[in-house]
């Protein structure tokens, strides 16, 4: 089993057990704030498992049907568990308006209150592994997965802190505010990583940096006279580099294959936690021009 695929099984079983806890007293107390975090538990539950079925899917080597792999299903991955995050986000917003209207009241105020630094405890732990993990790897889904418990971290704190406050003033507006103030949060998150997994579906290049890298690297041979036609993208695991390079026409073909090798092996030296898929084209003279213009066709 691979990192990535025990990482998603680690944060499954803790939002599992943390599920069950605040799930027990969120309801027996009637705190906005802990249901809001136990809702949240579940959430992350399932999105989890789904990842882990999303990246057994993503590392299947390239086939007949998948000629580029199955990388992409992360990116995928990652617009479905920001939109569950958002619709939940909405969900507990609407909970917390509805207890402002009805005025319930919280208690169990004790045994949230436990439930909720166990909680953090455990959550913290959780993103300092997938923090390491996503590091590591380099996957969207797990980078995805720390940044939710991320948020859980921060959500846990706000409903500890909530808690408190109205176990010693009494007001329960606060865990209406600090309830709905954690909806807008979630909300929040989620739309970032919807926007990250639509922009690696849309095929966006590497960043910036990196691409100056590459670029350096192919100016760094002198038998090159000039590159065009540089083209980046990544999915899941994998990132994808394309280009031309424009060699003097005399050169031999061994020659401009060794230049080329040289080429490949420093982009893969970049980063070495990424698996590079490289496809370099080999050119006597610089067609960039006919090559925007249509009148030269490569096979």
């Amino acid at each position: 089993m691979t990192l990535q695929r025990k990482a998603t099984v680690v944060s499954t079983s803790v939002a599992a057990i943390l599920t069950i806890i605040k799930l027990v007293v969120g309801i027996a107390s009637g705190s906005v704030a802990v249901l809001a975090s136990a809702v949240d538990s579940v959430l992350d539950m399932f999105v989890s498992l789904f990842n882990y079925f999303a990246i057994s899917n993503s590392e299947k080597p390239a086939d007949h049907n998948f000629n580029y792999g199955r990388g992409k299903i992360e990116a995928l991955a990652s617009v479905i568990e920001g939109t569950i995050i958002a619709v939940s986000g909405l969900f507990l917003l609407y909970q917390a308006v509805k207890k402002a209207i009805n005025g319930d009241i919280s208690s169990y105020i004790g045994e949230s209150l436990t439930i909720m630094v166990i909680s953090l405890i455990i959550t913290v732990g959780l993103v300092i592994y997938l923090n390491y993990v996503a590091k590591k790897t380099n996957s969207m889904v797990i980078k995805a997965d720390a940044l939710h418990y991320k948020t859980d971290v921060y959500t846990n704190a706000a409903v500890l802190i909530s808690l408190l406050l109205v176990n010693f003033t009494g007001y329960e507006i606060i865990d209406v505010l600090v309830g709905g103030g954690i909806s807008l949060f979630i909300i929040y998150s989620a739309y970032e990583l919807i926007q990250e997994g639509v922009l690696v579906l849309l095929d966006r290049s590497v960043d910036e940096e990196l691409v100056e890298k590459i670029v350096d690297v192919i100016n760094s041979e002198e038998r090159i006279n000039t590159h065009h036609l540089l083209k980046t993208r990544e999915a899941g695991h994998q990132t994808f580099v394309d280009v031309h390079l424009v060699f003097d026409c005399l050169i031999t073909l061994m020659d401009a294959h060794r230049v080329t090798d040289r080429v490949e092996d420093k982009i893969h030296k970049l980063d070495e936690q990424r698996e590079w898929i490289i496809t370099i084209h080999m050119d006597p003279y610089d067609d960039f021009e006919m090559n925007e213009q249509g009148e030269i066709t490569h096979a």
